[in-house]
């Protein structure tokens, strides 16, 4: 087997268990999560979830960060994130839907909006990603990529800060997969800075601890005015 075969094998065995792979999911929100929430998140024993949290570290693919007696981890970064989000798009949507009125209402909330790590994911980032080409702010048709006006639009009226698009290795625009979708939603570092900027707007606010957001009153009349987007499409 060559080297990088074994590599990828390795890689494969981190998230071929159940418990490790939620964790990787839960910690596509983009927060830094305890180990003590983890283990509840998951449903095993504290002892368990770090001996798990472990090897995700050592395998690269989460960070870990102690601040008194606490434990946080966080993904090792967006390209880690982007791994994950196409492997589930490629996994498809459950087989079965959701049983339980709470179940059926978490993943509701899911497939309206949430977030992708750092950027805006479901029928939300779907919808701006639909907007932002409609007006000729994102070029589709020849690659993906951000037009002129797009770059204006983003360190104009949204106010991002032109240096914070540059600040990363990480592709300014790329399409990510939405695995509700089944469409491309917008990521790389303008999907970030714009995500950071409707959270900073109370344009859109988390619901509960997870990964699901929904949109404003504030945030309705905002994207109706900038990108022409119908509250309804929003709800």
């Amino acid at each position: 087997m060559s080297d990088r075969g074994a590599e990828l094998a390795g890689l494969a065995a981190l998230l071929a268990d159940r418990t490790r792979a939620d964790i990787c999911l839960a910690l596509l929100d983009g927060r830094a999560w305890t180990a003590g929430e983890l283990a509840r998140h998951t449903g095993v024993a504290p002892s368990t979830a770090t001996q798990h949290l472990d090897r995700l570290r050592d395998g690269g693919l989460v960070l870990e960060h102690r601040q008194g007696r606490h434990r946080y981890l966080r993904l090792a970064g967006p390209r880690v994130a982007e791994l994950l989000e196409a492997m589930v798009a490629h996994v498809g949507p459950p087989a079965a839907p959701a049983t339980g009125l709470r179940t059926a209402t978490a993943a509701a909330a899911l497939a309206r909006g949430r977030t992708c790590y750092d950027h805006l994911a479901g029928r939300l980032g779907v919808a701006v990603t639909d907007a932002m080409t409609a007006q000729g702010l994102l070029r589709g048709d020849s690659g993906f990529a951000l037009t002129e006006s797009g770059s204006a639009w983003l360190t104009g009226p949204m106010g991002v800060d032109p240096a914070a698009l540059r600040a990363t290795r990480r592709p300014i625009v790329r399409p990510c997969l939405d695995w509700t979708e089944r469409r491309v939603h917008l990521g790389g570092a303008a999907g970030a800075q714009l995500c950071r900027r409707m959270i900073e707007l109370a344009w859109i606010k988390r619901i509960g601890s997870g990964r699901a957001v929904r949109v404003t009153a504030r945030g309705e009349a905002g994207l109706a005015e900038t990108l022409g987007i119908a509250p309804g499409l929003l709800r």
